[in-house]
Formats: structure tokens, C-alpha cells, sequence
């Protein structure tokens, strides 16, 4: 076992646990966390997931030791990190809870989540540099779009770790939280999140993603035709009339 899970309502709490390792990001450990969360995606009842760390550590990055001998030609057959790229794609909200380091696949798994709660010790870095080789699960793609250049340039040629407060302030980190209330802040975020919508909420992740892929005018439009079509569902109906009566909403995903 490389994690543990815990359920509490629609949301669904995975803690990484390799301690010998600090979290690194084995082919094993991307295995077990595809296997939980792939049902748990398609379940209407859950609403979000919480993703942290165990022992001081998010994650210390990718496994060295199932890389260091590979050749150019197994790295690619083996397409190492492709895995990665399905748990980006779930549809249900994610937070990463970071606390200690989120290093290199580490800092790559928070960005691959659509909100990024720090301690304030938290620490972020992409040094794969100093191993010879560049960012291989999105470092340089996913950092430069929420840091800028400048920023990503100097995390990646660098090899630097930039703490939570310089995260917070440019772009990486949601929301800072001391030590000791952050997994209790991504959980209480995250059942706010699982209470909403579950269709406004995808449609919500999937128009801000949007922004990020195409210009103004065609991210604008689709928003349009995305606010248009929620018209279209119950739930739109049962917001805006809760809404009017002044009661909560009771939504039911349909």
C-alpha cells in the first residue's frame, strides 16, 4: 500500500504514504492512486478530493531509482509519467493539501489539482536540473502558465525551491494555512465544493481550463454557450429558486 483514503460525505481524502521513499511518485504508487480514484470519479456522490502528503513531505518527486538505468528508448516505450496525465484529467475537483516539500513530480502532482492549499512551510521546486534532465510531468508547461516565464525560468534553470509565501504571491498556491489547519481547510473547502452543483462545477473547471488553451473571444464564447446550457438542468432551476425563497439549495446533480 503507497496511500491511504479516507471518505467523509462527497469527499474523498488520499494521503501519499512512502515514507522511505518521502512520497517519491513510483510507478506503483501512480498505479494504486489511478485504481481508487477511477471509480470514484464517475460517482455522482462524490464531489471532490483532497490530496496530501504523509511524514513532512507532499511528494520528493519521481522515483530516481526506476529512472536512473532506463535508456532513451525504454524512457519512451515505457512512457513513464503517461498515467499521470489520467489523474489530471478526473473531472472531480481536486485540492492539494502541501505541506513540507513538493519538489519536482511532487510540485508537478499539486499543479495537476484545481486549488493548491500551503503550510506555511511549504516548499515548491522543479529541480530536475540538477539531475541532468528537465521537468517530465508538466513542470514546464503547467508552471509557466500559472507563474509566468520570468518565474518558471528561474525555478527550472535554477533548481531553487521557492517557499509558500513566494508561491502564494505568484500564482502557484490558492490559500495559506498554518500547519495545523491545513488538512482541516482543504476538507472544509472541498465539502463546499462537493455541495454545489456537480454539473456547474464541471462546467466551471472546464471554462476556467479553457482560458488557459485558447484567446479571449473564443473562451468568452464558450463560457456563453456553457451558462446557456445549464439552463437546460434541474439544478439550474433549484439554485436560483432556493436562491429567491432564501433556503439552501438541494442539489441533485441533474
Amino acid at each position: 500500500m503507497h496511500l491511504t483514503t479516507e471518505r467523509d460525505g462527497g469527499v474523498v481524502t488520499v494521503r501519499l504514504h512512502r515514507p522511505a521513499t518521502r512520497n517519491a511518485l513510483s510507478t506503483a504508487l501512480c498505479d494504486e492512486l489511478l485504481a481508487t480514484l477511477r471509480p470514484l470519479d464517475r460517482d455522482p456522490d462524490i464531489g471532490c478530493f483532497v490530496i496530501t502528503g504523509s511524514d513532512g513531505f507532499f511528494s520528493a518527486g519521481a522515483d530516481i531509482r526506476e529512472m536512473a538505468a532506463m535508456s532513451p528508448v525504454q524512457a519512451m516505450t515505457a512512457d513513464h509519467f503517461a498515467g499521470w496525465e489520467e489523474f489530471a484529467a478526473f473531472r472531480t475537483p481536486k485540492i492539494a493539501a502541501v505541506a513540507g516539500y513538493a519538489l519536482g513530480g511532487g510540485c508537478e502532482l499539486a499543479m495537476m489539482c484545481d486549488l493548491v492549499f500551503a503550510a506555511e512551510d511549504a516548499r515548491f521546486g522543479q529541480p530536475e536540473i540538477t539531475l541532468g534532465v528537465i521537468p517530465g510531468i508538466g513542470g514546464t508547461q503547467r508552471l509557466t502558465r500559472l507563474v509566468g516565464t520570468a518565474k518558471a525560468m528561474d525555478l527550472i534553470l535554477t533548481g531553487r525551491m521557492m517557499p509558500a509565501r513566494e508561491a502564494e504571491q505568484c500564482g502557484l498556491v490558492s490559500r495559506i494555512v498554518p500547519a495545523d489547519q491545513l488538512l482541516a481547510e482543504a476538507r472544509s473547502a472541498a465539502a463546499v465544493i462537493a455541495g454545489h452543483s456537480r454539473l456547474a462545477v464541471t462546467a466551471a473547471r472546464e471554462a476556467v481550463q479553457r482560458s488557459q488553451e485558447v484567446g479571449l473571444r473564443e473562451g468568452l464564447l464558450f463560457e456563453r454557450r456553457v451558462f446557456h446550457g445549464l439552463f437546460a438542468t434541474a439544478d439550474r432551476a433549484e439554485g436560483m429558486s432556493a436562491f429567491l425563497e432564501k433556503r439552501p439549495a438541494r442539489f441533485t446533480g441533474s
